[in-house]
């Protein structure tokens, strides 16, 4: 077997692996969302990867590798915009373009990325959203805001050229989908019951505990293609030093989350341990390939704070999200950039102020992008289900199903 192919193989089983995660974000958004509302959690997440893979082909992927930029920050994405575009070497297709993988590969493994983007607001703005609504949104921003803020990076915009480094998407993946669920939640408001009128906050049971935790568990394994994928080729000492770090790091993030919410709300929080684990594998993402070992479970450990602290801030800010979202990708993404800048091999205060200054225009490129999609589509199509809609389920108004019939029958009989 030759290099190529080797690496090839390599790279279309991380792949599959990242395919899977959109299994794992599924049960993890159902199980810790209410049971009236799992056909129309289930709904978005197909959707998702879907027209995901369908907008990254025809738009995302030109966009995100453009080629060149129009004054170094917009891609030229007027020259083959639609479409796919293996290039050509005298009149033959080679799709053999890189040393590590074909062209074909290449769409693909970068598709699945895509997709997650919208998955993270799926879970933060769920139980209440329109979801005609939200479709519109995933298409907007999946077709133009995350291929764009790739591109500045991944594609060889100014932040590459500044020296920003995003291994596997702290910031390039997680935060454009946290930054898009903070402002989704802003938008919408919180569910009904979760916030009485003079603030206090009350917790809203996920219906499904189990499937969450199943669901935590696939994303942990789909994270072996996450990170191991992005090394873009099969070298074993690089390949296998990030499958160790991302490992650490979920297993750091998930035992600090359970000791500090142990610590702070005195009972064993199994959602604060899933979600300590998540936290330390979006911590690593940016930069598993440059950590050591200890550096990687330092990581998690503070990633694991940090969603304690988070959730405890949202709840604060009288903002609702039902999963966590905001406090896993967007803080975790965030620390996990910066982290880049203070462990590892590229450590340094040079490289910790070019890590703040890409999480900044990041930051508010997408937010930006966020609001104006939200706030148009608010204005005119409306963003968040009635009232009576909400109390009753959306899956009975807006898909005219139960995702547990069987189960919803034996009720209503005895």
């Amino acid at each position: 077997m030759d290099l190529l192919t080797a690496n090839n193989i390599w790279m279309m089983i991380c792949t599959a692996l990242v395919f899977f995660m959109h299994l794992g974000f599924s049960l993890l958004e159902v199980g810790l969302t209410r049971q009236k509302n799992a056909i129309n959690i289930l709904f978005k997440n197909v959707f998702i990867i879907c027209i995901g893979l369908l907008l990254y082909s025809l738009i995302g992927f030109n966009l995100m590798y453009p080629g060149s930029f129009l004054y170094g920050i917009i891609p030229d994405y007027f020259i083959g915009l639609f479409g796919l575009h293996p290039p050509m070497v005298d009149g033959v297709l080679d799709l053999t373009y890189n040393e590590g993988y074909t062209y074909y590969t290449d769409f693909l493994f970068q598709g699945m990325f895509a997709a997650t983007a919208a998955t993270i607001v799926s879970g933060a703005v769920a139980e209440r959203i329109k979801l005609t609504s939200f479709m519109l949104f995933s298409v907007i921003y999946l077709a133009f805001v995350y291929p764009i803020a790739g591109s500045w990076k991944w594609g060889g915009g100014f932040l590459d050229e500044l020296g920003f480094y995003d291994f596997a998407g702290s910031t390039l993946v997680h935060s454009v989908g946290g930054w898009a669920a903070l402002i989704g939640i802003y938008l919408l408001g919180a569910r009904i019951g979760k916030f009485d009128k003079d603030g206090t906050s009350h917790a809203i049971p996920g219906h499904n505990i189990p499937l969450a935790t199943a669901g935590v568990f696939i994303l942990w394994l789909g994270w072996f293609g996450f990170n191991g994928g992005s090394v873009l080729s099969a070298d074993p000492s690089l390949t296998s030093l990030t499958l160790v770090t991302t490992c650490l790091a979920a297993a750091a993030g998930g035992i600090s989350a359970f000791l500090f919410s142990t610590f702070m709300y005195k009972n064993y929080d199994l959602t604060m341990f899933l979600n300590g684990i998540l936290g330390g594998l979006v911590g690593i993402t940016a930069g598993a390939d440059q950590m050591s070992p200890m550096d990687s479970i330092f990581i998690g450990l503070i990633a694991g704070v940090l969603i304690v602290l988070g959730v405890a801030l949202v709840d604060k800010l009288k903002l609702d999200d039902p999963v966590g979202a905001v406090s896993v990708h967007l803080l975790c993404g965030i620390w996990g950039t910066l982290a880049v800048g203070v462990f590892g091999n590229m450590a340094g205060f040079d490289q910790f102020f070019t890590q703040l200054y890409g999480v900044v225009i990041i930051g508010a490129f997408c937010c930006i992008s966020a609001f104006i999609i939200f706030y148009f589509i608010k204005k005119t199509m409306g963003l968040r289900m009635d009232s009576q809609g909400e109390m009753e389920g959306l899956d009975i108004h807006e898909h005219g199903m139960d995702a547990y019939a069987e189960f919803g029958m034996a009720e209503k009989k005895y």
